[in-house]
């Protein structure tokens, strides 16, 4: 399913005014969002029918050059609604080659999503900006569905998990884990560490806090990372992506009892 930026544009300007501490960051995620939709929307002309089939690997199967003319438009829209350090990085990117412009983004298309991303946060940043419509369109193409739980990483290109997501299934919920590179959801068990595998109930601790009762911090003592993890069978009307980016005092918690998450959102939060 390839994401719907209206929904998550819509979710944003509504959480601004239940979270106004999160407002400037959900501001700037609809900027965000904005471009991401055009920028889906003409990959949807250049790739008719590109990335549909199950064979290979959906990162060797990205070509940035696509992407390439996109750049200067879609970081100029950025430029105007970013915070001062990201506003003086996007202003230097775009001084870059075509070429650089290139190798940063095949980097990322290499090790996005990885644990030790190889490029630095404000360039990761960027990137994922520019590919996470891509990559998303790819993997949404795949003919196969995943219809069996699957492990800790996505079955589609490798990538940690960024969400977990409790959906609604008879009296209860069935737990989902949501790609940090190509947003593929694939199931997953449910009392289980989403990166070491710790099964213990005893060493996986739950913390919800009192603003946000719909996202769980879902932690494992053993391996001392965390998930956050939206519970649409408490709130149907979140949007994983956009809920997660404003729950900023949830990373306050988890770095005050020494939690680290397995993969960080789009911004940080």
């Amino acid at each position: 399913m390839t994401p719907n930026y209206d929904r998550r544009i819509g979710r944003a300007r509504l959480l601004k005014t239940t979270y106004p501490f999160a407002a400037e960051i959900l501001t700037f995620y609809e900027r965000v969002c904005t471009v991401q939709a055009e920028i889906a929307a003409q990959l949807q002309i250049v790739l008719p029918g590109r990335g549909s089939k199950s064979e290979g690997s959906l990162r060797d199967s990205m070509d940035v050059d696509v992407v390439l003319p996109q750049v200067k438009g879609a970081l100029a829209r950025i430029l105007t609604v970013s915070p001062a350090p990201l506003e003086t990085f996007i202003a230097e990117f775009l001084e870059r080659s075509n070429e650089n412009w290139a190798v940063s983004l095949r980097q990322y298309v290499d090790a996005g999503g990885q644990v030790q991303a190889p490029l630095g946060s404000l360039e990761e940043l960027v990137a994922r900006i520019l590919l996470d419509p891509y990559a998303a369109l790819l993997a949404s193409r795949v003919n196969t569905g995943l219809t069996s739980v699957g492990g800790n990483s996505c079955p589609r290109c490798d990538a940690r998990p960024v969400l977990g997501i409790l959906r609604p299934e008879g009296d209860g919920g069935k737990r989902f884990l949501q790609c940090s590179f190509c947003a593929t959801e694939w199931e997953f068990r449910r009392i289980y560490c989403a990166f070491c595998g710790e099964g213990s109930e005893a060493s996986l601790p739950v913390y919800v806090a009192e603003k946000f009762p719909h996202i769980r911090v879902e932690a494992c003592d053993t391996c001392r990372r965390c998930l956050r993890t939206v519970d649409l069978t408490r709130d149907g009307n979140a949007v994983p992506e956009v809920d997660d980016l404003a729950a900023i005092p949830l990373a306050l918690w988890a770095e005050e009892h020494g939690y680290k998450r397995i993969h960080r959102n789009l911004l940080g939060t």
